[in-house]
């Protein structure tokens, strides 16, 4: 019977049938769409999208394409799905019928619903809200997320005799318990024991920030002191995970007296703090102690992301009361030009906004733990499910990572602070608008922050867009230096030149053209770390050198505690 063409005929009429079905529930899901149904964890969650209508042309190019596809899986008898995804890329999959069927109907629906997101009337925003949304329910309802579907989880269940979904089991148990997933085995890390051990000192503290000064590891210093401003979003330590990738320890070696600003991880206690209250009593307070211990008027400092959007902020400040105390600064992933943001300015507008002010402007805490699901599902498959199915579904202990350990250990923000900076940054653009916005009792003007700048961009960053970093060579006036690296906006960062790995990018012309792009035309590729590049630029800033400090501190500003001190201790 199943070898009679007629058989095969009326199989392939209910699939095509089946097929057509599915298409019409697609497009019945799309017109129904709610954002916060999709990424209930995310900003802007639980608005509704506006009503959808496609385009005819594309819509019916799409339908015949979904058909022909389905059709093609069909006729092959679904075959083992593309290698070129990670997710299903192991020989199990193929080895599986079932899964096999699951996976390759699931890529064809993905790739649909992707090119009906891209085939929706409306403006660049609405189709980039869909889009993201598309992406989340991708990453989320693909079979390999299930052990219903996974192959390559039934296969180790069955290889172990059942050990792996016992252990995938403890997994759970032991995330619920500590509320989020486990990306590296943390049981082996400890701050101050393997990750934040570079020699130091605490040497001042006030409510919002501990001061550490480093123990030289050279005879002579730059007579200039070295600060740096980490993201208060995250611990400061991703400057000093450990000896061999440490940005800190490497400051120290080339002879700079180094500083870190250490923030406090917000409490109750700290509820009600602006962004005026980190400009004034924070970055400019740590660059005021720096000069007074250093016995220099001036400082070399560096920001890192939202640390570099503070710094620039407090240069500006200073300089509307006519105040030059940092003499350069380094500017890594950073934002001063809020015009490229790229996925997450999906989400900032007016009425999401509106919404935090009157939840947090008062008082209250934005949650460490809601910013570091926000940053997750930017990258859902990498840094979400691929967690979930290998901790749960395979039962694996993810391997030790000093990078994702870091990542882990989450911060709280005041809430005050974080609605300015959402209306001021990403919503309204202020900081590059002169007199717009007023910090510390001043009109910010970033046209009178005259210093040399280094300006670090990473080119597959998704938080701080390469456009983005680049952006700040147009705002600034002094001279500066823009160079781009490889891979994304933590590991393009923390690349030290022992590791001999990636790349980076110069322009020896040093011309900084109107956008990124007409400046990579003229960039060369250099292998290895754009650190040593650095090094050269900031000992040009440096001054010369003096006899190393034999103590930390200075006068009233004495060592309290070993580094890494106390506040980056406390947990979120």
């Amino acid at each position: 019977m199943q070898n009679s063409p007629d058989f095969w005929t009326e199989a392939a009429q209910q699939f095509q049938n089946s097929m057509t079905e599915s298409w019409t529930k697609a497009l019945q899901s799309f017109q129904t769409l709610d954002l916060g149904a999709v990424s209930a964890s995310l900003p802007g969650a639980g608005q509704k999208l506006p009503d959808i209508q496609f385009s005819p042309e594309k819509l019916q190019e799409l339908q015949q394409q979904y058909l022909t596809d389905a059709f093609g899986l069909f006729s092959q008898g679904f075959a083992a799905p593309a290698a070129d995804d990670k997710r299903f890329s192991n020989a199990a999959w193929g080895a599986n019928p079932m899964a096999a069927f699951s996976a390759a109907v699931y890529l064809l629906n993905g790739r649909t619903m992707l090119g009906l997101a891209d085939a929706v009337e409306a403006d660049a925003k609405t189709r980039s809200r869909i889009r993201f949304a598309v992406e989340q329910w991708m990453a989320a309802a693909a079979p390999s997320n299930f052990m219903a579907f996974n192959a390559e989880a039934q296969k180790k269940a069955i290889d172990t005799k059942g050990e792996s979904v016992a252990k995938g089991m403890q997994n759970l148990v032991n995330d619920l318990r500590q509320g989020h997933v486990s990306m590296t085995d943390e049981s082996l890390f400890e701050v101050g024991v393997n990750v934040a051990t570079t020699e130091g000192a605490v040497v001042f503290e006030n409510a919002l920030f501990q001061l550490i000064e480093y123990k030289p590891l050279t005879a002579k210093v730059y007579e200039k002191p070295f600060l740096m401003v980490p993201p208060c979003i995250n611990k400061y330590y991703i400057l000093d995970l450990q000896p061999d990738n440490s940005l800190v320890r490497y400051a120290v070696a080339q002879g700079h007296r180094t500083f870190v600003v250490s923030w406090r991880n917000p409490d109750a206690s700290l509820s009600d703090k602006t962004w005026d209250d980190y400009i004034q009593d924070a970055v400019i307070k740590a660059i005021n102690v720096t000069c007074e211990i250093s016995g220099s008027p001036t400082v070399n400092a560096l920001g890192f992301c939202v640390g570099g959007t503070m710094l620039g902020t407090a240069m500006a400040v200073l300089a509307a009361r006519g105040e030059k105390p940092v003499a350069s600064a380094t500017l890594l992933t950073t934002f001063l030009d809020f015009t490229d943001t790229g996925i997450l300015d999906v989400f900032i507008d007016e009425s999401f906004v509106k919404y935090r002010e009157k939840e947090l402007g008062a008082g209250g805490l934005m949650k460490g733990q809601d910013l570091s699901s926000t940053f997750s599902f930017l990258r859902p498959n990498d840094l979400v499910w691929n967690y979930v199915v290998g901790n749960y579904l395979k039962g694996e202990t993810p391997p030790p990572f000093d990078l994702l350990y870091w990542n882990s250990d989450s911060t709280n923000l005041p809430g005050p602070f974080y609605v300015w900076y959402l209306r001021n940054t990403y919503l309204e653009n202020n900081l590059v608008k002169p007199g717009r916005a007023t910090v510390c009792g001043e009109k910010i003007d970033l046209g009178l922050v005259d210093v040399p700048v280094y300006i670090y961009g990473s080119r597959e960053d998704h938080i701080v867009p390469i456009g983005g970093a680049y952006a700040t060579t147009q705002v600034l006036p002094g001279k500066k230096r823009f160079v781009m690296g490889a891979s994304g906006h933590i590991a393009g960062v923390i690349n030290p030149p022992t590791k001999n790995k990636r790349s980076h990018w110069i322009r020896a012309d040093g011309k900084l053209p109107k956008t990124h792009d007409a400046w990579l035309e003229g960039a060369v590729e250099h292998p290895g770390s754009w650190w040593t590049d650095w090094s050269l630029w900031l000992q040009g800033q440096a001054g010369k050198q003096i006899a190393a400090p034999k103590t930390y501190g200075k006068g009233k500003y004495k060592s309290t505690m070993p580094a890494p001190g106390s506040y980056v201790k406390a947990k979120a």
